[in-house]
């Protein structure tokens, strides 16, 4: 009897073996993405269920983020992965401004997944038109996403230009609103407020919806000293909104200035699971990502790879060279 009853038991173990060691070798990973609704957040949910598709074993769990604040949660592990933006990454990586230490356990997979221009919009009864007019008026009302955000860092980096604050504005009897996207979208359409200042890639639902909504808005091109600053003094790079974009919003292309997007890493995640990421963005180019946001179609891995903000990662080098963008 104990004969039979040990056969039993080792057959049972081995045939429990295999889901033993499925279960041991399958790892999940938090990818820290965007705020709810925006892009950031819809574009790693859709590559978390092409990187679980070709690799079962690997599991990504999204969770809202911000550009600002994300370098930071990486950097400690917080989410071994990040989306960040190129500029303030490099920033992290070096730990100057806005950052007070050097973050040196970050690396990434490349550059250029989504770039990101910058919109603002203005109401269109009444009010100035241009930027610098409308953001140093008094009794400005505007709203932009949550602070630790790169749009938010970005509009007080405009203001102090344009020798103006939020404080200064909610002195002056202004309103300074910060939120999510989809609560400063709908603030604009009840009039809570009468301008918005966010990062997304184009075309950006906020900004389709508010063009199919009950209140018109226009986008204001960002004057040439405001690019130029930005891009000498912080990296930022020249953009566009081309014609067309968001038809009711726009007559023509608006100039703006952009950043792009980048896929951090904690030094920790192993080289296995980074190159199977790697590998499944790099045969998801074309088609498969634009199918997840129209913004990922213009990403090109060998361009991806030139991007020396922060280090690339073992998994990706070997991807990468896999794939003869890397020498």
């Amino acid at each position: 009897m104990s004969l039979i009853w040990t056969r039993r038991s080792l057959v049972g173990g081995a045939l429990a073996l295999p889901f033993i060691r499925t279960a041991q070798a399958q790892q999940t990973l938090e990818w820290v993405a965007g705020s709810l609704g925006g892009g950031w957040y819809t574009m790693a949910a859709g590559l978390s269920a092409l990187i679980k598709d070709e690799n079962p074993d690997v599991q990504i769990r999204v969770v809202p983020g911000g550009g600002l604040a994300n370098s930071t949660r990486v950097n400690r592990g917080q989410s071994p992965m990040g989306w960040g933006i190129d500029t303030f990454a490099a920033a992290a990586r070096a730990g100057t401004e806005p950052y007070s230490e050097k973050h040196e356990a970050l690396r990434c997979l490349g550059t250029g997944y989504s770039p990101t221009e910058f919109h603002f919009l203005r109401r269109t009864d009444g009010g100035p038109e241009d930027m610098r007019s409308i953001l140093t008026q008094k009794g400005l009302r505007i709203a932009c996403p949550q602070r630790s955000s790169t749009d938010e860092m970005t509009l007080q980096r405009i203001l102090k230009f344009l020798g103006t604050s939020p404080d200064k504005i909610r002195s002056e009897g202004g309103r300074y609103l910060n939120g999510s996207y989809a609560d400063i979208g709908s603030a604009y359409s009840d009039g809570q407020v009468d301008y918005l200042f966010v990062a997304l890639a184009k075309p950006a639902a906020i900004f389709t919806e508010i063009a199919q909504g009950r209140r018109a808005g226009r986008l204001v091109e960002f004057p040439a000293d405001i690019r130029k600053h930005l891009i000498d003094q912080y990296d930022y790079a020249e953009g566009v909104l081309p014609a067309g974009t968001y038809p009711s919003l726009q007559s023509g292309e608006v100039p703006v200035t952009m950043m792009d997007s980048v896929l951090m890493l904690h030094e920790s995640v192993s080289e296995e699971i980074a190159y199977k990421v790697a590998r499944t963005l790099i045969r998801s180019k074309g088609q498969r990502l634009v199918s997840i946001h129209a913004s990922m179609g213009a990403w090109d891995p060998a361009k991806s790879v030139k991007y020396h903000g922060l280090p690339l990662h073992p998994g990706g080098i070997k991807a990468f060279k896999e794939a003869g963008v890397l020498s």
